[in-house]
């Protein structure tokens, strides 16, 4: 091969490389690649690992490129009292407003309850702090769990049930 097409490809590589870096560091909704290569396969809560349901996950990244991921779990393993409240995981890099109600950074627990609240726990089941939800009647098709941007914050939807986080 020519000197000058190794060249060309050299710096074709370099450019398509640092291309998606710059894609994978844009801050934002994840894209559901960037989804299945961050988010567990599992998650340890209250002395048991559960199943993470990879298609009901989601996640977002800030300017400094720290994330905040989200996903649903199978709780059947679990006691119905722990099962009751437990829904799925939030993990974060960075400090949290929930509905402003402040999260340091880590790994926690959360669920949304049929009487309009959300909770948040330690992987211990310890509550940490619960807000109101709000209801979404305008959500033409609801899903068991997305994140979506809002102005300058994120909605964090369980179904039409959301609570507002905001990176602090």
């Amino acid at each position: 091969m020519p000197r000058k097409s190794l060249i060309v490809m050299f710096l074709f590589s370099l450019v398509a490389s640092s291309f998606l870096s710059a894609a994978e560091s844009a801050s934002g909704v994840l894209s559901t690649d960037d989804v299945k290569r961050v988010v567990p396969p599992s998650y340890f809560f209250r002395g048991r690992s559960a199943s993470v349901q990879l298609r009901n996950s989601a996640g977002f990244r800030v300017s400094d490129g720290k994330l905040v991921l989200a996903g649903l779990v199978d709780t059947s393993g679990y006691s119905s009292d722990v099962a009751e409240k437990y829904q799925g995981f939030l993990i974060t890099e960075l400090k949290l407003s929930i509905e402003g109600s402040e999260l340091p950074p880590g790994e926690y627990g959360f669920g949304f309850s049929k009487e309009g609240k959300f909770t948040m726990m330690d992987v211990g089941n310890n509550d940490l702090l619960t807000v109101s939800s709000h209801q979404d009647d305008n959500l033409h098709r609801p899903v068991p769990l997305q994140i979506v941007a809002d102005q300058g914050s994120y909605r964090l939807y369980s179904g039409k049930k959301w609570v507002s986080l905001k990176a602090q």
